[in-house]
């Protein structure tokens, strides 16, 4: 039964996990039933559109005049080796909005990102591949490079380049994946409070927990223009110790009866109990599955055998706080 209250669940929990340099899970919980998607979502949105990155915006070569042009002595042309600097990830050094980067190579080489850096610009992605040349070339090349958000195409980027520049499509979005998964969570007796996990890769231009971090910045600030009519004033976090949550998994339990490949008497003997769920067995006592109707040594033994194998054996009890929460999970399931 539903308690009364006056007002929402207050999370109490953050955690963040480093998964690796550019790689990080970061949880929130408990929230209410409904809440952790309302939050989760826009937050989403805004880490993929919204956190700052830096590309280029616009290319000058040598000797090429636009896109599908072609130079001599390079094995690419102008629209692969675009294609190859797209792939090539840039961080510029200071507080700067543009830089201008100047390059000029000789000789046969192999140019990989590594050799773009200089004391302008970082390159986050140094062994990215961007063009190979041959002993008698000169291949001179300008870019520029801007701090952005977001994706913006060519026809959109406003900037006075001389007509030998070929305008750029710019990805400046340094997030690469950003996914959540909302989990149930225990709170006292209550199976139905909610975790969110949230699975951050970026670039290497900036880390997961920064990115994190602007996207709640510019949700904060997007929200607060309601203040202008609104005299909000934010709810104080409860003092009081916070309750008792566990991470319950109910994946693993809530395999179909049918995806047991029990035997024919077995699964007959189960299904005409309307046993549906794995979890229901093991949420049964030993004399429980032996007094279940038709149900004979050999199926019981069966089961028996299927419930060990599955690594909770019959006569084995889940803790108190997990079975009460599965069995509220199986009622709610199977109402």
């Amino acid at each position: 039964m539903k308690k009364i209250t006056t007002a929402p669940f207050f999370p109490t929990d953050v955690k963040v996990e480093t998964i690796s340099e550019n790689r990080a899970k970061i949880s929130a919980y408990p929230f209410e039933n409904g809440y952790a998607i309302t939050v989760a979502h826009p937050l989403r949105r805004l880490l993929l559109s919204s956190s700052i990155g830096y590309a280029p915006i616009a290319l000058k070569v040598e000797g090429a005049t636009h896109e599908f042009d072609s130079i001599r002595g390079m094995v690419e042309d102008i629209s692969i080796f675009i294609i190859n600097l797209k792939n090539i990830r840039f961080k510029i050094k200071d507080d700067a909005q543009k830089v201008v980067l100047n390059y000029s190579f000789s000789g046969a080489k192999t140019i990989n990102g590594e050799d773009l850096e200089n004391e302008q610009v970082e390159i986050v992605t140094p062994n990215n591949y961007l063009a190979t040349i041959n002993s008698d070339i000169a291949l001179n090349f300008t870019i520029v490079v801007q701090k952005g958000i977001g994706y913006v195409p060519s026809e959109n980027i406003d900037d006075d380049f001389d007509e030998n520049f070929i305008i750029l499509d710019a990805m400046f979005t340094p997030v690469r994946k950003a996914v959540y998964a909302i989990e149930n969570i225990l709170v006292e007796d209550d199976p139905n409070f909610e975790k969110i996990v949230f699975d951050i890769t970026t670039d290497g231009q900036i880390t997961p927990i920064d990115a994190f971090g602007e996207a709640l910045s510019v949700i904060h600030s997007q929200l607060s223009v309601f203040n202008k009519v609104f005299d909000i004033e934010a709810t104080e976090q409860p003092t009081e110790e916070p309750v008792a949550v566990e991470t319950v998994d109910f994946k693993e339990f809530m395999l179909p009866i049918s995806e047991l490949n029990l035997g024919a008497r077995s699964f007959n003997a189960l299904e005409k109990a309307k046993i549906q769920y794995f979890a229901e067995l093991v949420l049964m006592s030993e004399d429980e599955i032996k007094n279940i109707k038709n149900l004979g040594k050999k199926s019981f033994d069966e089961i028996s055998d299927k419930l060990s194998d599955l690594g909770y054996p019959m006569g084995s009890s889940l803790e108190d706080s997990k079975a009460v929460a599965l069995a509220k999970h199986l009622e709610s399931l199977k109402a």
